[in-house]
């Protein structure tokens, strides 16, 4: 047995009915876990499931056995998901199928390492657990590979070798390459297969507030006690000597002790509040420091601070220009500089003591890396002069970092200024072989547009936003950076451009109605800029009018036109209407900065002959309410939004004043009676440039192919 399978073997407990104490026989016996922070056991929601309602919900304590045959009780904190009926568990557990247990008395147990990679397959793995196969509980151990991941979104890793039998489910699956937990045993397939939950799937418990919170305070408590282990005992019997001891052989100058001093460093800060936040840091260090132009090719969803430094391995100069400089070891030091800078921004007292430790500690690295990089880092960290232009009359203490940056500056140099990492792109076109609509989720990103996820079959129309809920939210979580949220843009069929997404909720309300309060239950058109986009230009080259009409309400000044010019003196119900092709030669006649208005719906009926004409004209931005019936105030929501576009002046101007008017006339107890006018107001914004539309075919001079 090598150190670290013994190191293992020590983490490992098992887990019983409640009050089994002393069982010899095992005949409570439930199934495995391992401690992965001082009191705190990860195990299998199915595992724990077996006790009930009592027991998932924390009321009723469990047996938590240790491999020395010491017994305390441990109370069940999380469970993800939790069933719908936790007295009647579900006979298969949908993933990520994960529980923490807090044990009393387990301050000073032995815990193992959580990865903070990523991506974690292929890799050679062990698996550790108790079993009953042979009477008394006993400690099983087999190997084998992390293949693969099952499911449209990798949420299981696919396991192959020696599996061990059953009762090792919420056992440690462990990288033994790399000397790292990277996911927690399910169950048994057929034959040597097996599944496993991949020890990222942790990062759910962070999609709600005090999930966020419980898993800052795990990863925090995680990484101390392995600075604390290292510490103590050096690399002789803990998990950054395990790490060293399989380094290979030229590795570079990040090394496992390196790691260990900085995860317990940035532990102690502030957590991110969003991926986006995390990712947004590691996109521009990729793109400091690789030659080649940075293209993000998988998305990722970190929520800890040490995620970030997880996705900077193996870092290499692809164009092999500087093969002697140890780029991981750069791009990390200049990574959490840039921590240090987003985190001192947000002036929470509780951070300057860290700050200062984690600033003090990178001044203080004695490793070679390129001037140039040392001296970015040292500008990052202590380059907070109020006047950037003026030299400062003394450089900044040593071991400090200035909370006093202000916004307006570039605090880290050749940054761009603060903003969301991407924006949000929904596509939903009609289904072509079965009923309803198919969808997908993109991030819109200056020089990418990436995909997230997609529907697999039709969905109803009134079923959109439930199936589209947590897609959309997974998108904006990993979009969002602190108080700069993304836009959602939704590409729509024409026949759905009255469809209410301004008014969708990332979260159900709950019983007794959403609080104001929740950013998940707001609208998001209360809370973000909403606009929507339409689906059948985009497929097909943009056409001279479109880019001429963008460019002149991008310019501006504003001016509106009606978008059907019967409504002003019949009302968008009124009697008579005006013919497609009257529309389209007045609205091709009008200015470039003009946008098109309307007081109705235009998803069917006059006010979509009207839309379609306007969109064949050219216009990108058009402003229109979907309520159908039963209002008399046409003329004033003409008036209103005439006189809301001339304030706008520009095209980007519109976007706060329409935010504005949803959230005034959206309280349905006391509504502004100024802005009723502005109920169920629409926005069509449509870039032709962004993302770019596909070009012209270039032909050679000649017949064209497949011409007669």
């Amino acid at each position: 047995m090598s150190a670290l399978d013994g190191t293992v073997r020590r983490s490992v407990v098992r887990i019983s009915a409640p009050g089994s104490g002393y069982d010899p026989s095992g005949a409570q016996f439930w199934g495995s876990g391992f401690f992965v922070a001082p009191g705190w056991v990860l195990t299998c929601a199915h595992v724990v499931g077996m006790g009930g309602g009592d027991v998932l919900g924390g009321g009723t304590a469990i047996a938590i056995t240790d491999s020395r045959g010491s017994t305390t009780e441990g109370r069940v904190a999380l469970v993800l998901p939790r069933p719908d009926d936790p007295d009647r568990p579900p006979r298969t557990w949908k993933l990520p199928d994960l529980a923490l247990v807090e044990v009393d008395g387990a301050e000073d147990a032995e815990c193992l390492w959580l990865s903070d990679r990523s991506a974690v397959v292929p890799a050679r793995i062990s698996l550790h657990g108790w079993s009953t196969e042979f009477g008394e509980p006993s400690l099983r151990s087999g190997t084998g590979m992390a293949s693969g991941t099952d499911g449209p979104e990798g949420s299981a890793m696919l396991l192959r070798g020696e599996i061990p039998v059953a009762g090792c489910s919420g056992g440690p699956v462990v990288d033994v390459a790399r000397g790292a937990v990277v996911g927690v045993c399910k169950g048994r397939g057929q034959d040597t297969a097996g599944l496993a939950v991949p020890v990222t799937a942790l990062r759910r418990m962070a999609n709600e507030r005090p999930g966020r919170d419980r898993l800052h305070a795990l990863v925090r408590a995680h990484d101390l006690h392995h600075l604390r282990r290292y510490r103590t005992v050096g690399t002789g019997g803990s998990w950054t000597g395990f790490q060293h001891a399989l380094r290979p052989a030229g590795a570079g100058g990040f090394t496992p002790v390196l790691r260990t001093h900085l995860f317990a460093r940035l532990a102690e800060l502030s957590p991110p509040g969003t991926p986006g936040e995390v990712m947004s840091l590691v996109d521009e260090v990729k793109r400091r420091m690789l030659q080649a132009p940075y293209q993000p090719g998988t998305e990722h969803d970190p929520r800890t601070w040490r995620e970030g430094v997880g996705l900077l391995y193996d870092l290499r100069d692809e164009e092999a220009r500087a093969p002697q400089r140890d780029l991981e070891l750069e791009a990390v030091l200049l990574y959490a500089a840039r921590v240090a800078a987003a985190v001192s921004r947000a002036q929470n007292p509780a951070d300057e003591a860290p700050l200062r430790e984690l600033s003090g500690w990178l001044t203080g690295r004695e490793e070679p890396i390129e001037p140039v990089i040392r001296d970015e880092i040292d500008q990052i960290l202590h380059g907070g002069a109020t006047c950037p232009e003026q030299p400062r009359e003394r450089p900044a203490p040593p071991g400090t970092v200035e909370l006093r940056k202000p916004e307006r500056r570039k605090v880290e140099p050749g940054v761009p200024e603060a903003r969301a990492r991407a924006d949000v792109l929904v596509e939903i076109d009609r289904a072509l072989y079965d009923d309803g609509y198919h969808w997908r989720v993109r991030l819109l990103r200056e020089d990418d547009l990436l995909m997230l996820s997609e529907s697999k079959e039709g969905v109803p129309q009134a079923e959109l936003e439930e199936a589209l809920r947590e897609p959309l939210a997974e998108a904006l979580r990993q979009s969002d950076v602190g108080e700069h949220l993304a836009a959602v843009e939704v590409a729509l069929p024409r026949e759905l451009f009255d469809e209410p997404v301004d008014s969708w909720q990332l979260s159900p309300p709950a019983l007794g109605g959403a609080s104001f309060l929740d950013p998940d239950t707001l609208p998001l058109g209360q809370r973000r800029v909403v606009v929507l986009r339409d689906r059948r230009r985009r497929d097909r080259p943009a056409s001279p009018e479109w880019r001429r009409r963008w460019g002149g309400t991008a310019r501006g000044p504003l001016t509106a036109v009606p978008l059907r010019g019967d409504t002003l003196r019949r009302g968008h119900d009124g009697p008579g209407r005006e013919s497609g092709h009257a529309a389209y030669d007045r609205l091709s006649g009008a200015e470039d900065c003009a946008v098109p208005v309307y007081c109705g719906p235009v998803a069917a009926g006059p006010g979509a002959a009207a839309m379609d004409a306007a969109l064949a004209a050219g216009h990108a931005v058009v402003i229109w309410r979907r309520c159908a019936t039963g209002h008399t105030d046409c003329a004033e929501f003409h008036r209103h939004i005439s006189a809301l576009v001339c304030e706008a002046k520009t095209a980007a101007g519109i976007h706060r004043r329409i935010r504005s008017l949803r959230i005034r006339s959206a309280d349905p107890e006391y509504p502004d009676p100024e802005v009723l006018w502005a109920r169920s107001i629409a926005l069509l914004f449509d870039s032709p440039d962004r993302p770019p539309l596909p070009e012209l075919p270039l032909y050679a001079p000649g017949p064209r192919p497949g011409a007669p």
